[in-house]
């Protein structure tokens, strides 16, 4: 039970679309991202995802409509949705979602592909 301070956590990795891994309760882990660019389009056919912005802005594409968010903001994707989070510029983000859940979800598996590192 200690403490952890996001902004430090943060702070350790600079890559993009590559999820940490910093807490996990309930099944569930909390992980931080950096967004920019634009990530590929996918769905998890039996997970909802939540995100969190914490520093900058992005924007979550769906097929029908976009969501803007900045910090302070986040979004629930409900599972089955097809979306893609999209950045113009570096944003910081929190998630939660099931432990274990590949970020790529249905989609084509690529070099962004993982379930996340523990920092």
């Amino acid at each position: 039970m200690n403490k952890i301070d996001i902004d430090e956590k943060l702070s350790l990795f600079d890559d993009h679309w590559s999820p940490r891994i910093v807490a996990e309760l309930n099944g569930q882990e909390v992980k931080l991202a950096k967004f920019h660019g634009a990530f590929d389009w996918h769905a998890h056919a039996d997970e909802d995802e939540m995100f969190l912005v914490l520093h900058g802005t992005f924007t979550m594409e769906f097929r029908d409509r976009s969501v803007t968010l900045a910090p302070g903001q986040m979004i629930v994707v409900p599972k089955g949705v097809e979306h893609r989070p999209v950045a113009e510029t570096e944003c910081a983000v929190m998630m939660i979602e099931p432990a274990g859940l590949v970020n790529t979800g249905d989609a084509e598996r690529s070099d962004r592909t993982t379930t996340g590192k523990w920092i």
